[in-house]
């Protein structure tokens, strides 16, 4: 059972109650989505073979530190970086390193900027150089079971509705959703209520209202959907060593449908359509 309340500005996580935002959140959100994606269309331009993903992640902390915004992860439970880097069978969470990027991968980089507040949380997947045919395939099944999710992200539908429109599309074309990992509620706080499961039942979960704002970000995966965290506590690979895409945008419920607040206004939200 869950209940609905007006978004508190001290108000922290309780489960079971989904904040409702009004004008002051979407205007905030808007502002701290739109620089996040603005970072993310700037990794575009260097995730090359050959950086390093610790390169790119001090990239991301000076693009921040110069737009005046704090990376959300910064020092979030122990993390040390700005970004998350996950690289080919890395599910989320990658760690960023001095391992030279390589021609072939695919990489998730994510990203939540702090802008007055309020959280813009995003991330895309970039193709380094050239990538096989079943890599590409698992980007583009990635992105479109978003894209689908999007669609059913109005009033009247419920959370269960995302999870079934990723997970209908997504196992209908032969990759497996991980079940491990899910979107949230954010918008002053990092994550928030409710949990947005990217697989379920048409007409499943909690009803969707005007002023909910949460992230959709599926995670889909070429082999079996089980994943396993490393010894560092936070690198998720999956167990068949399958590859692995993510794609993710926070939105905000309208009074007709959803408002992406993470859309890139290069048009570079999805680099392998981009680069072709």
């Amino acid at each position: 059972m869950v209940t609905y309340a007006s978004a508190n500005p001290n108000q922290k996580r309780t489960p079971g109650i989904i904040p409702l935002h009004g004008e002051e959140g979407f205007e905030g959100m808007r502002k701290a989505g739109a620089l996040a994606a603005q970072a993310l269309d700037l990794m575009y331009e260097h995730a090359k073979p050959g950086v390093t993903t610790a390169a790119l992640d001090r990239l991301a902390f000076e693009f921040a530190k110069d737009n005046n915004a704090v990376p959300a992860t910064l020092n979030y439970r122990g993390y040390r970086h700005s970004i998350c880097t996950s690289i080919n069978h890395v599910v989320c969470h990658g760690i960023p390193n001095e391992k030279p990027l390589k021609e072939g991968d695919i990489v998730n980089i994510d990203i939540t900027l702090i802008v007055d507040g309020w959280h813009g949380d995003t991330s895309r997947m970039y193709p380094i150089g050239a990538i096989s045919r079943k890599a590409e395939r698992l980007i583009e099944v990635t992105y479109e079971s978003l894209a689908r999710a999007l669609e059913v992200a109005k009033p009247g539908n419920t959370t269960g509705d995302i999870g079934a429109a990723i997970q209908s599309y997504a196992e209908a074309e032969r990759t497996s959703v991980v079940r491990d990992f899910v979107g949230h509620g954010l918008g002053r706080l990092f994550h928030d209520e409710p949990n947005i499961l990217h697989f379920g039942t048409p007409g499943s979960g909690p009803e969707l209202k005007p002023g909910m704002i949460f992230t959709i970000e599926p995670m889909l995966n070429l082999g079996r959907q089980h994943v396993k965290v490393l010894a560092d506590g936070w690198t998720a690979v999956t167990r068949d060593r399958t590859l692995s895409a993510q794609c993710e945008h926070s939105i905000g419920i309208t009074e007709h449908g959803c408002e992406i607040f993470t859309q890139s206004a290069k048009g570079l939200f999805n680099p392998l359509e981009a680069s072709r």
